[in-house]
């Protein structure tokens, strides 16, 4: 699939006419072709696969833990078409000392993010994209986030946090994943 600007700028417009709005009063003259871009840009992830940012490898000469915490990320509630962001806390163990970047943890984070969603989705897909490609002995994957589906409509809760996790090999071992959870500053 490609994305149609001039669909998504169509469908702005009908949104709007369709909740009682006029596109042409002053103020919404022009959000159609804004929303278009906007869209364009949350849902940027759908035209890529994450996990070819994590071919890129190189032999580090360690299989001690490698974490990278606090990824901030944006994505789009797949039920509601509502914003949800938050922080990812991803981890690894290497198998054989070899490691990729740094960023390559945070742009797989970004590429699973940028699309229609859902948490726990996003979640098992950082970790697997992960495990599959760099065949570590464990992968960890904490995500919290704030949901405007929850906030803003239905049961209005504006401070509710929901916290996902996804583990592999050593992760499953408790003293490894409790490691992981204090560095993060985590504790169950």
């Amino acid at each position: 699939m490609t994305y149609d600007p001039a669909g998504v700028e169509k469908a702005s417009r009908d949104l709007l006419v369709a909740i009682g709005e006029d596109p042409e009063r002053e103020g919404l003259v022009g959000t159609p072709d804004r929303m278009a871009r906007a869209w364009r840009e949350m849902c940027k992830g759908l035209t890529e696969d994450p996990r070819e940012h994590l071919r890129t490898q190189f032999h580090a000469g360690t299989d001690e833990l490698v974490l990278v915490r606090d990824i901030t990320f944006f994505s789009v509630c797949e039920h509601h078409l509502l914003p949800f962001y938050g922080r990812a806390h991803v981890g690894y163990i290497p198998r054989g000392g070899v490691v990729t970047g740094l960023s390559k943890l945070a742009r797989v984070v970004e590429g699973y993010a940028r699309r229609p969603q859902v948490q726990e989705r996003l979640t098992a897909q950082v970790a697997d994209a992960i495990d599959e490609i760099l065949d570590p002995q464990g992968v960890i994957v904490v995500i919290e986030a704030q949901h405007m589906c929850m906030q803003m409509r239905g049961v209005e809760k504006q401070n509710s946090l929901t916290t996902t996790s996804d583990f592999t090999g050593a992760f499953e071992e408790s003293t490894t994943r409790e490691e992981f959870l204090n560095l993060i500053g985590r504790r169950r």
